[in-house]
């Protein structure tokens, strides 16, 4: 089971939101700027966000995306099988279109246990636990240092596919 690029975003989305002030909307390019992601797909992520009730969406001048109430509790498994689907924990690591116990794959013996493990871990990830994490400068979220988190002003950062423009 590895993660697609749409659940990491989704994941560190709501991490990232999960540390600002309660209460207080975060505008989605400020998100895809601090994780320099694409803001247009951070966009769509984010919708499916509010669409899958973990998100308030709000326009305007003030506008922007704030986590609902009690959203801080939600676990990793609950986002993914969000975002990827609930069959997530049913597909072959080999990519095969049956494979349980009664059919297994070369790879279910072995593969099925760790897989187990995996969900339980997941499950017992909360956004709060995460955020947490992120705040007390012991994880991070990218390259930069977690002081980022301590003020709500975004360093800019000159893009990754910016660096070296002009240059011979």
């Amino acid at each position: 089971m590895i993660l697609s690029r749409t659940s990491q975003y989704a994941i560190q989305a709501l991490i990232y939101i999960a540390t600002q002030p309660r209460g207080q909307p975060v505008l989605n390019r400020t998100v895809a700027e601090y994780l320099d992601v694409p803001p247009a797909y951070l966009a769509k992520i984010m919708q499916n966000l509010c669409r899958g009730t973990l998100l308030y969406s709000f326009r305007g001048r003030l506008g922007g995306f704030c986590l609902r109430e009690g959203c801080e509790k939600t676990d990793l498994m609950q986002i993914l099988t969000l975002i990827e689907g609930p069959d997530l924990t049913e597909n072959c690591v080999m990519g095969l279109k049956r494979c349980s116990n009664e059919t297994a794959c070369p790879m279910h013996v072995k593969w099925y246990p760790i897989k187990t493990r995996i969900v339980e871990l997941l499950h017992k990830q909360t956004l709060e636990k995460l955020a947490a994490a992120v705040k007390s400068g012991k994880y991070r979220l990218t390259e930069l240092p977690g002081a980022a988190f301590a003020s709500p002003a975004i360093e800019l950062r000159t893009p990754p596919n910016a660096r070296g423009r002009g240059r011979k």
